[in-house]
């Protein structure tokens, strides 16, 4: 029996199974088709086995990590949520995934990772708190950075030009967005019917986040909360396909080994990681005490007593301690 394949993606929290939108929308086209995958939900890109998340660890292909080749994948294995759609509801697919691409996912980012209180307030401090030490001291800023950049990718010169009047723009082209999402879902379960297609899982991996989260500027989660049978389509979803992963299961019910499609929170490779881990902390606080001052390297000769500075295996020691 071939090996199962394995998905590496960041944990889940704010009662999602994963707080990632790429992750999300790969678990949620996973449980729509029932594609048998090993889910390791993870706390750092390291471990990963490409570094990157979310990642599809496959026999044939090796590793994929973009969301879309995987779910590229997955459909090739014959787990194809569209494989019922026409030829129309294709197309319209292709052109909501664009339209959410370019009017929705940048504000999204600006939402979690540019503006000021969302990020230090909510996201810099669920990925502190989740990431273990010593990383959560410096990959939620470098995280922070490559999201920037990305925005800036997106939005071209103009956002170093006037940031606030193009901020103002591009609130008001999601909110319309969102509006459109909830004008064309209407009173149906989901885009295209009672079954759900790639469309869904890229919508809720979109929307869900939004709305979960316990944001202290929440300018574009209000609007969707007054949409209220988008609230209701993401609630449906997590209730149907997700209904113990939402980060944090009631304590007093047990998951079954395997009852979910062989998902695990274990960590594949634990020693590894914790070797990795403690040569990065003992290099950082080797880099930190020797920029400060606090450690320098003598050489021969003595000096005055009591006025020699801390030497290099003294520092080791007591930080050990």
């Amino acid at each position: 029996m071939a090996a199962p394949m394995e998905l590496f993606c960041w944990a889940g929290g704010w009662g999602l199974p994963s707080v990632d939108p790429d992750c999300l929308a790969v678990l949620t086209y996973a449980r729509f088709t029932g594609a048998p995958l090993k889910v390791h939900r993870v706390t750092s890109p390291w471990r990963s086995p490409s570094g990157r998340l979310p990642a599809l660890k496959t026999q044939d292909e090796g590793t994929i990590s973009k969301m879309q080749q995987i779910i590229t994948h997955l459909r090739k294995q014959k787990y194809n949520a569209d494989y019922d759609l026409s030829a129309t509801q294709g197309a319209d697919t292709l052109a909501f995934v664009s339209l959410l691409e370019e009017k929705l996912l940048p504000v999204l980012i600006h939402t979690f990772w540019v503006d000021a209180k969302n990020y230090v307030e909510h996201t810099r401090k669920w990925y502190t708190e989740t990431i273990p030490f010593p990383l959560n001291f410096f990959l939620p800023n470098c995280m922070h950075k490559q999201h920037l950049e990305r925005l800036q990718l997106m939005w071209g010169d103009s956002y170093m030009e006037d940031e606030e009047k193009l901020e103002k723009e591009l609130y008001r082209d999601a909110r319309e967005c969102l509006t459109l999402l909830s004008q064309r879902l209407g009173s149906q379960k989901f885009f295209f019917g009672d079954s759900p297609a790639s469309l869904d899982a890229f919508v809720f991996s979109r929307l869900a986040p939004l709305l979960k989260a316990k944001l202290p500027n929440g300018k574009l989660q209000q609007h969707l909360k007054s949409l209220q049978n988008l609230c209701n389509y993401c609630t449906s979803i997590l209730s149907l396909y997700f209904p113990w992963d939402g980060g944090e299961p009631p304590a007093s019910v047990p998951r079954a080994a395997g009852a979910d499609g062989g998902d695990t929170e274990e960590d594949p490779h634990k020693r590894r990681n914790q070797l990795l881990s403690v040569l990065v902390g003992l290099a950082a606080m080797l880099g930190y005490a020797f920029l400060s001052g606090i450690v320098s390297i003598q050489r021969g000769g003595t000096g005055l007593a009591g006025r020699q500075p801390i030497t290099l295996e003294e520092e080791e020691e007591e930080e050990e301690e």
